[in-house]
């Protein structure tokens, strides 16, 4: 049998009348108000009721169990655990099945945490990593002894991975992936961790980024009574409302020699950095005066060591300047989508990107920059059909995302021409559009339920994404604070902006931020946040900066070493 860290029954004494008090003491603790803890391999074939699960399913099983021996040394060990998989049935016979997993630690911390996952997901988010832009410096959350769990939300994945939108043509299906999934797989797991222990989480968190970054609203905004804690990083929040401003880049990308090449992207990039970079006070490779940079850099007139970015006339002369289509096409980035009629939220726009010194995927040998290509421009032009996504070739992530919601969550046409739907001007596409951004959005912005219960929330984006904006995030922040007053939301929820960090990695500044602990500290001992660091782990390996509580920002004092954090102070834009 498993060891287990709750006590283990002794053998009887040879007496009969010890026997009896042993026998009846027993009885009474496998009675169910009393139950007693499940070896892992006793978990394997365990059957979950459909009426145990908060939302309509039939029933969920677990499908296998194995004892995962102990591993690694310092902040890099991990405990014996019993991984579990399994399955939630849909109610619907055509819809895909929900596939979790559940790592139970031998040594229990008495609190569970569940993992977003990642763009359309459709892989299991397995629990067996750290939180998002958790430091290598900290233990995992199933090292610090956390049972962990996530799924893949509903469906299984082509070879498209994370944009593999087929699932939305399933009702059952798009609403799992919309949000369902989360309280499907969180009751699964909840009671299979009863079973294991024999006693219910103190403590449930939430940790996710981008889609699980808008999982993590949904979570505790849906199921406030479920959660105590949240950490959400670079949010993709309002998911339909950014694929229509998906759609509106990826048609400015495919007209006619409208594509940046990675060398026309540096370009860009740098002619920012050197017309940016000082506007925090120093020269340091990162713009971190942001809103300065936004509402002073004009692409069209920008230069580069005195000479224009704009090609001579504006036309497409190669990859030492920039035609008139292409520097369109980063304008479109860098403004909003603005609709003629109105989503689900009442709103009608998306915000433009941080664009001026944004990296899409410049020239770089950093083992991450393959990553930060795939998620932001790619490497081949938007067109119809959609250039496939391969091992080292794909159109901008954006335009994947943007071509597979118009044809399965849309149209539910598999041969439609994606570009030929106008998001700002739908037509016959109109209704059920804005019938998506109800289903797929995190438009609540009253968190008071989650507030009551104690439950703390903090949140973070790159300045330089260019997958999710850290406009809408803006936005985001915004909604809830006028919902529910600045006064209040300070009492449960922070936000800060990363200066120089992309999505998920960036090889200009790769973050590190030890949220959980922070996380921690204010749910389970009503510690506010103190003045956070972040560091970077890519572009200068071991600089840090202050994490500043938006709208502020990091700002050189005047003097020290500009590669650490106490040489910079907050400032007001």
């Amino acid at each position: 049998m498993t060891r287990t860290t709750w006590p283990q029954r002794g053998r009887a004494p040879a007496s009969l009348l010890a026997s009896l008090v042993v026998l009846a003491s027993l009885a009474a603790c496998n009675s169910d108000d009393d139950p007693q803890p499940k070896a892992c391999a006793d978990l394997n074939g365990m059957a979950v009721a459909a009426s145990a699960i908060g939302l309509p399913t039939t029933g969920a099983t677990v499908t296998s169990t194995t004892v995962v021996p102990a591993a690694g040394s310092g902040t890099a060990a991990v405990g014996e655990y019993c991984k579990v998989l399994g399955s939630i049935q849909p109610v619907d016979s055509t819809a895909p099945r929900i596939l979790f997993q559940l790592n139970l630690p031998t040594t229990w911390n008495r609190k569970a945490m569940m993992f977003g996952g990642g763009g359309y997901n459709g892989t299991i988010a397995t629990g067996l990593g750290n939180v998002p832009a958790g430091p290598a410096d900290q233990p995992v959350p199933l090292g610090r002894g956390y049972a962990t769990f996530g799924s893949d939300s509903g469906h299984q994945a082509n070879a498209d991975g994370s944009r593999d939108g087929r699932f939305g043509a399933n009702d059952e299906a798009l609403n799992n992936f919309a949000g369902d999934a989360l309280k499907k797989t969180l009751d699964v797991a909840k009671a299979i961790i009863r079973a294991r222990y024999a006693a219910a989480p103190a403590r449930t968190y939430f940790a996710g980024g981008s889609t699980g970054g808008r999982e993590a609203l949904l979570a505790v905004s849906n199921w406030p009574q479920d959660f105590d804690g949240a950490i959400v990083l670079y949010p993709a929040w309002n998911a339909a409302a950014l694929d229509l401003q998906f759609g509106r880049i990826t048609r400015q990308l495919a007209q006619p020699g409208a594509y940046p090449s990675r060398a026309q992207r540096k370009l860009v990039y740098d002619a920012a950095l050197a017309a940016c970079d000082r506007l925090d006070g120093v020269s340091d490779g990162l713009i971190s005066n942001v809103p300065a940079c936004n509402a002073g850099f004009v692409l069209a007139n920008a230069t580069l060591n005195g000479t224009p970015l704009r090609c001579a006339g504006g036309a497409s002369l190669g990859d030492s300047c920039l035609s008139d289509a292409q520097i369109a096409s980063f304008d479109t980035f860098n403004t909003p989508l603005v609709l003629p009629y109105a989503m689900a939220s009442g709103e009608t726009t998306y915000p433009g990107f941080n664009t001026w010194g944004t990296d899409f995927g410049n020239p770089g040998s950093s083992p991450l920059q393959p990553t930060v290509l795939t998620l932001s421009l790619g490497t081949e032009q938007p067109a119809n059909p959609m250039p496939a996504v391969t091992a080292t070739t794909s159109p901008p992530y954006g335009s994947t995302f943007w071509d597979q919601w118009v044809k399965y969550f849309v149209t539910r046409n598999a041969g439609f021409n994606s570009l030929t739907l106008d998001p700002q001007a739908p037509g016959a596409w109109q209704s059920r559009i804005v019938a998506l951004t109800g289903v797929q959005d995190a438009n609540k912005t009253d968190l008071s339920a989650f507030r009551a219960r104690g439950g703390k929330i903090l949140m973070a984006h790159g300045s330089h994404d260019a997958l999710v904006s850290t406009r809408a995030t803006q936005q985001y922040w915004a909604r809830v604070r006028t919902t529910m007053g600045a006064t209040t939301v300070d009492s449960f929820m922070r936000y800060y902006e990363i200066p120089g960090y992309g999505h998920a990695v960036s090889s200009v500044f790769n973050a590190a931020w030890d949220s959980l602990t922070t996380l921690e500290n204010w749910v389970e001992r009503g510690t506010a946040p103190p003045a956070q660091t972040v560091a970077d782990t890519a572009g200068v390996p071991g600089r840090t900066r202050p994490l500043c509580d938006y709208p502020t920002w990091p700002r050189y004092k005047g003097t020290g070493d500009v590669n650490l954090a106490q040489s910079y102070a907050c400032a007001a834009p």
